[in-house]
C-alpha cells in the first residue's frame, strides 16, 4: 500500500515538475518571438529613415537626370499629391549638376485639381528654368489626370505596352431609389437650398441636376483638353474627337496619334535624351511611419499566403 502511495506521489510531482517546466519553454518561446518581431520592426524602421539622410549627398555629385515620380492614383491624401510631386518637382528643377528632368509616372489618375495645379507648377518652373529640359516616361499607366500632367513636358515617352490617354471626366454613383422602396424604407432629408439635395443616390433621378453636373463635367474636360493642345500643340495628329473622347490608347497607338513621342524606358530617356544616364530622385520621401506600415503590412501579407500555400512562388 505504501509502495502504492509512494508511485503515485512520485507520478503528481513528476507531472507537476514538467507543467511547470513545459510552462518556462512556452515562456522563453513566447520572449524569443517577441524579440524577433521587434528587432524585425527597427530593422524596418532604420530601413525606412535611412535615405532620408542620402538625398542631400547625392544631390552634390557630378551631371544626372533629377527624377521625380508620380506613382499610384493621384489625390491630396495619396503618394501621388501636388504637394509631394511640386516639392519634388522644385527641388529637381534647383538641384545643382541637374541636367534635365525626368516624370516617372505610373498612374491611372485622379483629382482633376491635383492634376491642375502639377500641370500649373510645372508651367511655371519651365518658365523659370527655360533651359531646363523636363520628360515624362510612363510605366504601366498615364491616363487621365497622369497624362494632364504629363502634356506640360518637353516629350512624353512610354512603353508600347503602356495605356495612355483617356483624356476625359467621369463622375460615378449609384442610385437605390427603387432598392429603399421595395425594403420599406423612409427616407428624410432636411436641407436649405433648393439644389443642396441634388443627385441624391436615395431619390429618383432629377433630369434638371443631372443636366447641371453634365455642364460641369463639360466645362473641366474642356480644360483638360485646353491644357493638352498648349502642351502637344501640332504633335497630336489623330482625330480630335477620337482624342478627346476619354479612350485610352497603347503607348504604341499612342506614337501613331501624336501622344507620345518615342517608346523608350526612363535609363534610355535619361542617357539618350537628357543626356546624363546617372539618375536621382528628388521626390521628398514618404513618412517613415506610412512606410513601415506599408512594408509590415506586406510582409504580414506575404507570410500569411505562404503559411496557407506553402509551395507557392513569387
Amino acid at each position: 500500500m505504501q509502495d502504492d502511495e509512494s508511485w503515485a506521489r512520485d507520478s503528481l510531482r513528476d507531472i507537476a515538475l514538467e507543467g511547470v517546466r513545459e510552462r518556462r519553454r512556452a515562456r522563453r518561446w513566447g520572449i524569443f518571438f517577441k524579440l524577433l518581431i521587434l528587432s524585425y520592426l527597427f530593422a524596418l524602421l532604420f530601413f525606412s529613415i535611412r535615405p532620408l539622410s542620402g538625398l542631400g549627398e547625392q544631390q552634390a555629385t557630378g551631371p544626372h537626370t533629377a527624377v521625380v515620380t508620380v506613382d499610384g492614383p493621384i489625390m491630396a491624401d495619396s503618394p501621388a499629391s501636388a504637394e509631394r510631386v511640386i516639392a519634388g518637382l522644385r527641388r529637381a528643377f534647383e538641384a545643382p549638376g541637374a541636367r534635365g528632368v525626368l516624370l516617372e509616372i505610373n498612374s491611372p489618375g485622379g483629382s482633376p485639381v491635383e492634376s491642375s495645379r502639377i500641370y500649373q507648377a510645372i508651367t511655371r518652373l519651365r518658365d523659370a528654368h527655360p533651359t531646363m529640359p523636363l520628360h515624362a516616361v510612363a510605366g504601366d499607366s498615364m491616363a487621365s489626370g497622369a497624362y494632364y500632367i504629363a502634356a506640360a513636358a518637353d516629350g512624353i515617352h512610354a512603353d508600347g505596352a503602356s495605356v495612355v490617354g483617356s483624356i476625359g471626366v467621369i463622375s460615378r454613383g449609384f442610385g437605390f431609389s427603387d432598392a429603399i422602396a421595395r425594403l420599406g424604407i423612409e427616407r428624410r432629408v432636411y436641407a436649405a437650398g433648393a439644389n443642396k439635395n441634388s443627385l441624391d443616390p436615395f431619390a429618383p433621378p432629377d433630369d434638371e441636376s443631372e443636366r447641371h453636373l453634365q455642364t460641369m463635367l463639360d466645362d473641366i474636360h474642356a480644360q483638360f483638353i485646353a491644357a493638352v493642345r498648349s502642351g502637344r500643340g501640332d504633335k497630336l495628329t489623330g482625330n480630335n474627337e477620337a482624342l478627346f473622347s476619354g479612350r485610352m490608347w497603347t503607348g504604341r497607338q499612342g506614337l501613331e496619334l501624336g501622344l507620345v513621342d518615342s517608346l523608350a524606358s526612363p535609363a534610355v530617356v535619361a542617357e539618350e535624351v537628357i543626356g546624363a544616364g546617372r539618375r536621382i530622385d528628388y521626390t521628398p520621401p514618404r513618412k517613415w511611419l506610412d512606410r513601415v506600415i506599408e512594408r509590415v503590412g506586406g510582409a504580414a501579407a506575404r507570410a500569411m499566403v505562404d503559411w496557407q500555400h506553402p509551395g507557392w512562388t513569387r
